[in-house]
């Protein structure tokens, strides 16, 4: 299958992403300008895009990019376990999340570096204190309100943990598989938050992710979710209009459901994906997008394009 999946066009797009990326690196490690530059979240998805092909710390030119990365996120790390950089604009908890994943999937891969280890173990253990009573978690480190795109970002970091050797309470997943199940609308769809609210095609595929990395692969709202998104988020498919809000937020968790569930929902939405997003990119070699910067839409466009590749360990099933 692998090469019907990987066409010499990806490999091609991956390449060139990967050299605009590395240019966009700071002295500090950190990646992007503006509101989000220097966002721990954004540099975590930059060097997940470089480890999505296999580059591991230090090891060749984007191994040095991943290296100066890792040293930015840990110097992010404070005594609390709180990964946050000081001008995060939107609440420190997704920053943490995507901070937290990268810090899994590098211990995963190499658990050697005990600065990798220590940092881990704190930042999990603040995403455990920090689930409020429905389950759930929000823009920020305490127990008080909850949301599906949020939350994901805690389960996916849990997991990459969990599948590295660190301890996670089952009751934390369970407990979030609840809150999850019950954001489901009639239509399959998600909403935001547990009050009433209209379903969408980013925080389906969220929430959906969420169902797949904590353990449960076949159930009954997973299948109509993944209902829900063949017919609302098709890439190219009838009736689809893409803002660009939450478009590559959308897409990374929308392909990680696909590539989990398999068989002909993944042969469906993969070449559709690929193709999409293959098409888009700029003669520089980025993605654009005018909310959050190329750095982001580019690490985010890499990740998706990449995780055939099965590098990563959270993609390996």
């Amino acid at each position: 299958k692998v090469t019907q999946e990987i066409s010499p066009e990806l490999i091609a797009a991956c390449k060139r992403g990967m050299e605009f990326l590395s240019a966009q690196q700071n002295t500090d490690g950190s990646f992007g300008l503006g509101r989000y530059g220097r966002n721990v979240g954004i540099a975590a998805l930059c060097a997940l895009a470089f480890m999505a092909d296999g580059h591991m710390p230090g090891q060749d030119k984007f191994g040095h990019t991943v290296e100066k990365a890792l040293d930015y996120v840990l110097s992010c790390s404070t005594e609390t376990g709180l990964i946050a950089s000081d001008n995060t604009s939107h609440g420190p908890m997704y920053g943490h999340g995507f901070a937290t994943l990268f810090l899994g999937e590098i211990y995963g891969m190499n658990p050697s570096d005990s600065r990798v280890r220590d940092a881990l173990v704190r930042a999990v253990q603040l995403i455990v204190n920090s689930q409020n009573d429905e389950g759930g978690w929000r823009y920020n480190p305490v127990p008080y309100d909850a949301d599906v795109s949020v939350t994901i970002c805690q389960v996916m970091a849990l997991r990459s943990a969990r599948n590295a050797g660190i301890k996670v309470p089952k009751d934390t997943i369970d407990r979030a598989v609840r809150y999850v199940r019950d954001c489901q609308n009639p239509d399959g769809g998600f909403r935001y938050m547990l009050q009433a609210g209209g379903s969408a095609w980013p925080r389906t595929a969220a929430g959906v992710a969420t169902l797949f990395y904590a353990g449960i692969y076949e159930d009954d709202s997973i299948e109509r979710a993944l209902d829900y998104l063949t017919r609302t988020a098709l890439p190219g498919g009838p009736g689809v209009r893409f803002g660009r809000s939450h478009f590559y937020y959308g897409h990374y968790y929308a392909v990680q459901a696909m590539f989990i569930a398999g068989g002909e929902r993944w042969d469906t939405w993969w070449p559709a994906v690929r193709d999409l997003l293959i098409n888009q990119q700029t003669s520089q070699g980025s993605w654009s997008n005018p909310q959050t910067g190329s750095s982001y839409a580019t690490a985010m466009s890499l990740i998706v394009l990449q995780i055939p590749k099965r590098y990563l360990p959270i993609f390996q099933k």
